[in-house]
């Protein structure tokens, strides 16, 4: 008979030292007394704790699903330095670089602050508002008046004009060339610049170069008014632009319907003054073009049937019209951009050609 295996005896079993969790377990059943503050902190515990997991995407977790990915967001771009490396941040050289279109970018008005010295001591004064600088502006307009009241020819004074731009056009080029200059030039002219000057051209040199063209070669009348509008309009374009540009349309990066109304405005006025009070009080001369009468071309009198005076306004009414024109020309002159040209040189050429264009249909 085959022997049948031994029975072990039954093994004797410990318990096993309690788990973590069970400890918590017993301390969790007993529950000691609770105090009415105690119950209120807990309370407003356990609702963050609940609050912030209703919060986690992680709970949004149901049935085995994966969470849906959030959109990452691309990292800032950074701007190359000058050595050729990223570092996140805007290079200060880069920006003064001549070679960039760094100045194109931006509003000519304000101006960068921090290239001038005497910027960063006068913010309102000489940065923001420009006082010394339109203080200039407008004083030309008040000279050519005076010499026109003495009666200066425009033959008289244009060889003036090109005299000045010969030898300050010759000093811009110096200190572009030698830094040692321009630091000088900026230490002592710097109330009169822009910060965009500093690697540009000075903007003196656009102003004497377009008041020579018209006084060179456009009638007494047109080059002495185009002289007038780049003084008083664009000054007034400018600071009304500045003050009350933002709460208008903008009808060109730097150019508001608040600056261009102001110019025309100021260019109506402009032809008043000119027309209606000096050119009557100090003379017509054969040169003018206006006259202070316009006329229908010849073509158009002949197809109405129009003889002699017929179709010739005068008066008040003419001068109206002819204010309303240059108060247009000065505005458009002052809105457009010709190939980034300044508006020192752009605004008296373009006005010129506007009046003449007008006087020569209409004269």
């Amino acid at each position: 008979m085959a022997q049948q295996p031994a029975i072990p005896p039954t093994p004797q079993v410990t318990e096993p030292t309690p788990a973590p969790s069970e400890f918590i377990e017993k301390q969790e059943s007993y529950f000691a007394p609770i105090s009415s503050s105690s119950s209120k902190d807990s309370t407003a515990f356990a609702n963050d704790r609940a609050r912030a997991r209703s919060r986690s995407p992680k709970s949004l977790v149901t049935n085995g699903a994966q969470p849906a990915q959030q959109p990452k967001k691309p990292p800032p771009t950074a701007f190359p330095t000058t050595n050729g490396t990223a570092n996140g941040h805007l290079s200060p050289s880069s920006a003064a670089s001549s070679a960039s279109s760094y100045w194109r970018t931006i509003s000519r008005s304000p101006s960068p602050l921090g290239l001038i010295p005497i910027h960063r001591s006068w913010r309102t004064f000489i940065h923001r508002h420009e006082i010394p600088r339109k203080a200039l502006h407008l004083s030309i307009g008040f000279f050519t008046l005076n010499l026109y009241s003495r009666g200066v020819s425009t033959q008289s004074i244009h060889p003036y004009l090109l005299g000045a731009l010969i030898p300050i056009a010759s000093m811009d080029y110096l200190r572009h060339t030698f830094p040692a200059s321009n630091r000088f030039y900026i230490r002592v002219l710097g109330a009169l610049m822009r910060e965009s000057e500093v690697e540009g051209w000075n903007g003196v040199i656009w102003y004497l170069l377009g008041a020579w063209t018209v006084l060179r070669f456009l009638p007494k009348d047109v080059g002495v008014m185009s002289v007038l509008l780049l003084s008083w309009c664009d000054t007034a374009a400018s600071t009304v632009g500045r003050l009350y540009g933002r709460y208008t349309p903008r009808i060109r990066k730097g150019k508001s319907v608040a600056g261009s109304a102001a110019a025309m405005g100021v260019g109506i006025l402009t032809a008043g003054l000119f027309w209606g009070w000096a050119v009557p009080k100090y003379g017509f001369d054969e040169g003018f073009m206006f006259d202070g009468n316009l006329r229908l071309p010849g073509v158009v009198r002949e197809v109405l049937g129009w003889k002699g005076d017929e179709g010739t306004l005068g008066g008040w009414a003419a001068l109206g019209i002819v204010g309303l024109w240059s108060g247009i020309v000065a505005s458009a002159s002052e809105v457009v951009d010709i190939f980034g040209w300044d508006d020192n040189l752009t605004i008296p050429v373009l006005s010129g050609i506007g009046l003449w264009g007008f006087f020569k249909v209409f004269c």
